[in-house]
């Protein structure tokens, strides 16, 4: 399946429009085998193999979802966490431990969220590896999100601050969802690779 040409290639409500179908477009099953074959090249990635703590998310809405591999770095000892959309700071994100079968509430944007009165908090510097949502990408792993800015926002630390030892961030996509260039912007945090079900995108140096 190819993606469609966005009507203008600088109209980014276009393109994620365009993004959208595409990634809906596919089946239950596909998804499912995409979701497999990705998940398999992370675990087999060195970053996945020594993080302690790893943040992922609830997939919806055709999304990749990465809750199989949650499950089993759960299983081999990794503290697991989710995003929460954060109490006071507005447009951020915490990121609250999670197990396997734990309760959630949807959130205001209808997103599954664990209980933060019972659950450990993180905040988003001390992760080790974040699986990152996202609704397009290129080769360079610019990322494409849906608009709301919570990730670039959350992890605006990973670009200011270059002496900090910041969380590998791993987009989570279908292939379908690659497309030939985007346009990054200042505010933008440029993911560190992009796993797919047919290969690993890593970001350029």
């Amino acid at each position: 399946m190819s993606l469609p040409p966005p009507r203008r290639m600088n109209d980014q409500t276009a393109l994620r429009q365009d993004l959208k179908k595409a990634r809906l477009a596919l089946t239950t099953r596909m998804r499912e085998q995409a979701a497999t074959a990705a998940i398999d090249i992370i675990l087999r990635h060195p970053r996945f193999q020594r993080a302690r703590s790893i943040s992922g998310y609830i997939g919806s809405k055709g999304e990749l979802d990465p809750t199989p591999l949650l499950e089993q770095a759960a299983a081999m000892g990794k503290h697991c966490y989710l995003p929460v959309l954060h109490p006071f700071r507005h447009g951020r994100l915490w990121f609250c431990r999670w197990h396997p079968g734990d309760h959630m509430t949807p959130n205001r944007f209808g997103i599954p969220e664990p209980d933060v009165r019972t659950g450990g908090l993180i905040a988003a510097r001390d992760l080790d590896l974040v699986i990152v949502p996202l609704l397009g990408f290129d080769k360079a792993c610019n990322r494409l999100g849906m608009g709301g800015g919570y990730y670039d926002r959350s992890f605006a630390f990973a670009r200011r601050l270059r002496h900090i030892s910041a969380p590998f961030l791993l987009g989570f996509a279908h292939e379908v969802q690659r497309v030939e260039r985007l346009q990054a912007q200042s505010w933008d945090v440029q993911l560190d690779a992009v796993a797919t079900q047919r290969q690993l995108y890593r970001r350029p140096r």
